[in-house]
């Protein structure tokens, strides 16, 4: 299998690659290596995919479509996964521009390569924000996701839309993972657990958004890989019907699915907190804040399609992950 990773300095594409990479796989991997957050992280990340002979590494922005084509051109590939986004909910109020070229231009450009190059199974990055002002819980792939709360959701439900489009016009196979808050060693510096340790560590008062009154489907890093790794082997069938309660009217027979990829056990944030707390041996100091715009007060993950399809079945605690994370980050920065 000859497999393209996009974002594979991030957090999410890095665990993906070396995952791929130890089952002995070959992986061409793409970043643009921006300065959203620390790049040193990136490039350590970077390091370790490049200790296998397995891996190439090609730096390049998913928004340059002739750099683009030329590297489909050459390699040819069987499966892509797309990774690679503008990331962050808050820095969506901030750089709007950074989304629309990441994450629609960027994503169009995979689009029309996998088109053309006749790519077996694409899967890509959705989020649980897609779900934005919804309030009925769990969250289903069923319901109707058309009020958005920020601009980094909105392009991640153009996504789903521009996938299903290529899927039904090219037949093109084609699944839309919606992530739900994704932690674990390497995770990003702008997330909630890489911030609260650093924080917690070095005396600093934490910001508890909402006043603590927030509920989380933290899902733990090796149990998202799993759901990927079960989607990147098993492409989208004409025959699915992820839209099921839908009438007969508003489906198609296109490839194309969404899953959810959670925890399905949500977290109140301040249990979260205490969990660092517990690892760490240490108290938080804590600034209760406000809700952030952009943000919701809750996310449960009905996992039951994926469940269902693809034998997906997470099995990390937050008190283990967390613990988990803890250890990697003293042993990384200490």
């Amino acid at each position: 299998m000859n497999m393209l990773v996009t974002g594979c300095a991030g957090f999410i594409g890095f665990h993906l690659a070396l995952e791929r990479l130890n089952r002995g796989e070959r992986v061409v991997g793409v970043d643009n290596l921006n300065n959203y957050y620390d790049v040193n992280l990136k490039q350590a990340r970077l390091e370790i995919l490049k200790r296998h002979s397995q891996f190439e590494f090609v730096k390049l922005d998913l928004a340059d479509k002739d750099a683009l084509a030329i590297l489909f051109k050459q390699h040819q590939f069987d499966r892509v996964v797309n990774l690679a986004a503008q990331a962050g909910v808050r820095y969506s109020l901030i750089n709007p521009y950074a989304y629309i070229n990441s994450n629609i231009n960027g994503f169009i450009n995979i689009l029309e390569q996998c088109r053309h190059h006749g790519v077996k199974n694409l899967v890509y990055a959705s989020s649980s924000s897609v779900y934005g002002a919804n309030t009925k819980q769990p969250f289903s792939e069923s319901e109707a996701v058309d009020h958005p709360l920020a601009l980094y959701a909105a392009t991640k439900k153009s996504n789903e839309l521009m996938a299903h489009a290529y899927s039904h016009l090219y037949r093109m196979p084609s699944t839309g993972l919606r992530f739900f808050t994704v932690y674990g060693p390497w995770g990003r510096p702008d997330m909630a657990l890489f911030l609260f340790t650093k924080s917690i560590i070095e005396g600093k008062p934490i910001d508890v958004f909402n006043h603590g009154k927030m509920i989380r489907d933290f899902t733990y890093i090796d149990d998202i890989i799993s759901g990927v790794c079960k989607a990147i082997d098993t492409p989208a069938t004409p025959n699915d019907r992820w839209d099921s309660n839908e009438p007969d009217s508003a489906t198609s027979n296109a490839p194309y699915r969404i899953y959810n990829i959670g925890n399905n056990n949500p977290t109140q944030l301040m249990d979260y907190i205490r969990a660092i707390e517990n690892a760490l041996g240490k108290e938080a100091i804590l600034n209760m804040q406000p809700i952030q715009a952009g943000d919701v007060p809750s996310t449960h993950a009905d996992i039951s399609l994926i469940e269902k399809d693809l034998d997906y079945r997470p099995s990390v605690s937050v008190e283990e992950g967390v613990q988990r994370f803890i250890n990697w980050f003293m042993s990384y920065y200490y």
